[in-house]
């Protein structure tokens, strides 16, 4: 009788997880590609939002909530508006006091912040 070893027994179990786990995309943020094209429609706001924050909004590894991810940003928004400026002016666990636009206004970042989170009106 042959003795399955329990660690590839484990491998096995974890590999059928990520197979079952690829067939729900609704589950899953947005790709990294989709977080990186987005861009608001005002030039100015899309400018800020591509020399600052794009550099965390659109990096899965960075920890940041996604551009468009609606399930990251839903917990933050209801926390808000007042709160999330808050955060990016001060700074927040890995968010960088101002958001690394030191010459953004409270209304600038209040639109980027409406933009990144999907709450566009």
């Amino acid at each position: 009788m042959r003795v399955i070893n329990p660690c590839r027994i484990s491998l096995l179990l974890a590999f059928i997880g990520l197979l079952t786990a690829c067939g729900d995309e609704s589950k899953h943020p947005p790709e990294r590609a989709t977080a990186a094209s987005a861009m608001p429609t005002e030039s100015a706001l899309a400018q800020v939002y591509d020399t600052s924050c794009k550099l965390c909004h659109a990096n899965p590894a960075s920890g940041a909530p996604l551009t468009g991810d609606d399930l990251a940003w839903r917990p933050r928004i209801a926390q808000g508006a007042d709160t999330l400026l808050d955060h990016t002016i001060n700074g927040y666990n890995g968010m960088p006091p101002m958001g690394l636009c030191m010459q953004c206004s409270e209304e600038q970042f209040l639109a980027l912040i409406s933009f990144m989170s999907g709450q566009q009106q």
